[in-house]
């Protein structure tokens, strides 16, 4: 496993690599229309060209035998207001089902987490799905503790799987 950070010359592997992770993991958490909508915004071309130019904003695909088998998006907050001040966020961690349980993903987040720890960060962060108890554990093995409940607030998304953890990683040098 590798991580590659994205650049806008790779967009369009980017773009195609997102949508796949992403709706093959959770086409199911959709009503209606909703799967289509979300990957329109998310994942758009515009969006993920706004995304790569902000400074605060990184992707990163997940490889595997030099194939792109996933992505991770973190956010990097370096104001105090945050409940985690000096702080970054895994906002998204998607691996193709097909490359579950082969440890990547675990691979992929240490580079995630030792990389934030370099760049002097207090805290890593990530929200959920509360009845998601594969990704809890896995993040718990990781370290990370609940620290608090939210929900999402996105049009289209099942009522049931509105309930959100956040979870918090203290990073120590």
């Amino acid at each position: 496993m590798q991580l590659k950070k994205a650049s806008i010359t790779d967009i369009i592997a980017l773009k195609k690599t997102c949508i796949d992770a992403y709706s093959l993991n959770f086409h199911n958490h959709w009503n209606d229309d909703g799967l289509e909508w979300y990957l329109n915004k998310e994942f758009s071309t515009k969006r993920l060209t706004l995304d790569l130019a902000d400074k605060n904003t990184e992707y990163f695909f997940i490889e595997h035998n030099l194939k792109a088998v996933g992505f991770i998006k973190i956010k990097n907050y370096s104001i105090t207001s945050l409940p985690f001040a000096n702080s970054a966020e895994v906002e998204k961690i998607y691996v193709l089902p097909d490359f579950k349980g082969m440890g990547i993903g675990k691979l992929a987040l240490n580079e995630i987490i030792k990389s934030t720890i370099a760049r002097g960060y207090k805290n890593l962060f990530l929200c959920v799905i509360d009845s998601n108890e594969n990704a809890i554990a896995f993040y718990k093995k990781l370290g990370f503790q609940l620290y608090d409940t939210t929900s999402l607030d996105i049009p289209f998304f099942k009522e049931a799987l509105k309930g959100m953890f956040r979870m918090v990683k203290e990073l120590k040098s």
